[in-house]
């Protein structure tokens, strides 16, 4: 499914306006627009910023209990469309169409080129009848389901976000198709772990790579079989991000675990999708800061593509 001959074309970076066009102001309703807007000050070879089509109510229902969906589109009752943490305005439903319909552009554009990614965030503590943790719907299940009806087999999801990702493993659970490792670094939304979903919840730096890397060679006997790898890339484990954050993970390390995750894929010729996961601006931690750290996500992509 992956084309080499594409090899040199740019990296789709999937974002929208609509990305942003929640009222409720929050790092995960507007960090995007500061990424996007640092691109255009300060390019990184090789990437394109590309408006996906937002995903229809089918799509997400799909995924999701419908009462829900009706809910966020709605706001009634307003507890369950505010379950994410959010405050609820008519602005909510277009952004979450768009930024969950990025997560599936991605994936669908990996498994034809290779390399993709949205700026999209706010996806793996979603549930199936419900929001949580600043997670409306779980972009990251929706696109695996659409990688699955595109041909793909099996996916992997690989979720690196401070927090764990209860959400999408219990929309996944009892589907061989779908595997998940996730290394974590704070214990919200924790589960147990099974022969497909493996989670660490890392509690000192020095064994924050070394994790990754474990999870990681233990798929190599199977890595072949993986028709995707979609990539829940959360910047919340740097030491400077209050929200999550390790003390001795930093900026390095954090570039270093990047260039881990797009070299095991590249090597492997496995396609990745991307999305930004957590990172939130705090006392140690400035806009440009985050911007910065999420870049890194991007820099290695970019370089993944034109290393192949």
């Amino acid at each position: 499914m992956f084309d080499h001959s594409k090899d040199e074309e740019m990296v789709p970076i999937y974002y929208s306006p609509k990305y942003v066009g929640s009222g409720y102001a929050f790092d995960t309703t507007r960090k995007s627009r500061w990424i996007a807007e640092s691109l255009s000050h300060l390019p990184i070879a090789g990437i394109e910023l590309v408006e996906p089509d937002p995903l229809s109510a089918d799509q997400v229902t799909e995924v999701h209990d419908t009462n829900y969906v009706r809910a966020v589109e709605t706001g009634n009752p307003r507890a369950l469309a505010e379950s994410q943490g959010f405050s609820w305005d008519a602005g909510l439903w277009p952004m979450v169409l768009a930024s969950n319909g990025g997560a599936v552009a991605a994936a669908l554009a990996a498994l034809e080129n290779g390399v993709a990614g949205s700026l999209s965030s706010g996806l793996h503590h979603a549930r199936y009848a419900q929001g949580a943790g600043f997670c409306t719907f779980n972009g990251l299940v929706i696109a695996a389901r659409a990688a699955l009806a595109a041909g793909a087999t099996s996916v992997l999801i690989l979720d690196l976000d401070a927090h764990c990702g209860g959400g999408t493993r219990s929309l996944i659970k009892g589907d061989t198709r779908l595997w998940q490792i996730d290394v974590s670094v704070n214990s919200f939304d924790s589960y147990p772990s099974s022969d497909q979903v493996s989670l660490d919840i890392v509690q000192s730096s020095s064994d924050y790579l070394p994790t990754i890397k474990l999870r990681l060679d233990e798929l190599d006997q199977r890595a072949h079989q993986f028709d995707l790898c979609l990539y829940n890339a959360g910047m919340d484990p740097c030491e400077d991000c209050s929200t999550g954050g390790l003390s001795g993970i930093n900026r390095q390390m954090l570039d270093q675990r990047e260039s881990m995750v797009f070299e095991w894929c590249g090597i492997r010729k496995l396609p990745i999708a991307f999305v930004l996961a957590g990172g939130y601006v705090g006392s140690r931690l400035d806009q440009p800061g985050l911007v910065d750290l999420h870049r890194l996500t991007l820099s290695c992509a970019a370089g993944t593509k034109h290393g192949n």
